[in-house]
């Protein structure tokens, strides 16, 4: 059995705490405490994400998609795939050390998929840039934590919140959807969703995107 190697550390912006970047051979795993955020080779939800998102905005020509979150790039790769050459897609990374490992140690892992011209890397709080829009994006993908409630950043709960899901319905363009990821369940913010006005639809992914793995959440919220 190989061993795994911490190849680098990061601390979280507004927190105290520290993501850990590993490696095993071709394994690779981002890790906050005992908790394991992402490895590259449960990629299935995360992509699901992106495709599950482009499918409701597939009738728009020019689509313009905003994702929360560069994590190991699995939904950044997919929605490179499904969506056409007049997209763009921003992608917002709070940690700017996630980025460095992209392009360092799991530039194989990322391929190309940050240097295609449909791509805009922006090292800042996805909520920022929500924030600063209206009628901006035809997507927004939110996968910045392991859902709703925040674990690697309690400044995350504001994306969630109340007054943080009517700025994404704000900066959404009309017919355009925010997905969002979640690694498990929660009724409090599928209510929360639901009292926005958008239209909401909860989809169950699996972790391997094969039929296995663990469940996942994705909810994927239209506006009108």
């Amino acid at each position: 059995m190989i061993p795994w190697e911490k190849l680098d550390t990061a601390k979280i912006p507004g927190s105290d705490e520290e993501l850990r970047l590993m490696r095993r051979g071709k394994e690779f795993s981002i890790k906050l405490g005992t908790n394991e955020l992402m490895n590259n080779r449960l990629s299935g939800s995360e992509a699901a994400l992106a495709t599950l998102a482009a499918k409701q905005i597939e009738k728009v020509a020019k689509p313009i998609m905003l994702i929360g979150g560069l994590g190991m790039g699995f939904t950044l790769r997919a929605a490179l795939t499904v969506l056409g050459p007049k997209a763009k897609i921003v992608v917002s990374e709070l940690v700017p050390a996630v980025v460095a490992w992209a392009r360092g140690p799991m530039a194989e892992v990322f391929g190309d998929s940050l240097d295609d011209v449909r791509v805009k890397i922006r090292e800042v709080d996805v909520g920022e840039v929500i924030r600063a829009k209206s009628s901006a994006f035809d997507a927004i993908l939110l996968d910045v934590d392991n859902g709703p409630e925040g674990l690697t950043r309690k400044g995350n709960d504001a994306l969630y919140s109340a007054s943080g899901l009517q700025a994404a319905k704000t900066a959404l363009r009309a017919g355009g959807v925010l997905a969002v990821w979640s690694s498990g369940p929660n009724d409090a913010f599928t209510k929360r969703l639901k009292r926005t006005g958008l239209n909401v639809n909860e989809v169950a992914v699996r972790a391997t995107g094969r039929g296995g793995g663990a469940r996942h959440v994705i909810w994927l919220a239209k506006k009108a």
